[in-house]
């Protein structure tokens, strides 16, 4: 799917990106690939607490955690690490004109996931306070939660590594509108 030009509406103007070509691997090189890749495990890291219940009953599923160890100790061992690493992805990369379109694109991406995430888990504290942390409700969506999100993350990093844009329904959008 070649674009010969993205146009984003942003209220009542139009602007207009220039040529973007998102099927084109060729185009984007190994560095802005891994960089690409490796800024979707911060959702990949922030969705662990809502699989753990899928991860207690499936223990081979840990599997895809554990080359992460280092990281999640890291992250849910410093005070406002999730806040930090989000303004440091947010102005180093995302508002920077250094890197790419490819790598701002996944980038806004993969804080749009963790957003998502957040707004998921004061939904699932609400939930759990009317409904128990081991209901069939809360237990289902969080499953469901995890299980999605591990699969944006992995769709997202393997069309990253394929240098392709990842195309993922809503997120995409929005992620495109955000970036100058």
């Amino acid at each position: 799917m070649k674009q010969e030009a993205l146009v984003l509406a942003t209220g009542t103007s139009l602007q207009l990106l220039g040529e973007i070509n998102m099927s084109n691997p060729e185009a984007v090189d190994a560095k802005d690939r891994a960089i690409a890749a490796l800024v979707y495990l911060l959702p990949l890291v922030y969705v662990l607490p809502f699989g753990l219940l899928l991860l207690k009953q499936f223990p081979f599923l840990s599997i895809i955690y554990a080359p992460l160890a280092p990281l999640i100790t890291i992250y849910y061992g410093l005070p406002f690490a999730g806040l930090i690493i989000f303004f440091v992805l947010w102005f180093a990369i995302v508002r920077s004109e250094r890197f790419n379109y490819f790598v701002r694109f996944n980038t806004m991406q993969a804080i749009l996931l963790d957003i998502f995430l957040i707004l998921c888990s004061l939904l699932m504290s609400i939930l759990e306070m009317g409904f128990g942390r081991y209901s069939l409700l809360t237990e289902t969506l969080n499953n469901t939660i995890f299980l999605g999100t591990l699969a944006a993350c992995f769709y997202g990093i393997v069309q990253s590594v394929r240098g392709l844009y990842a195309e993922i329904p809503a997120i995409s959008d929005a992620a495109s509108s955000q970036i100058r």
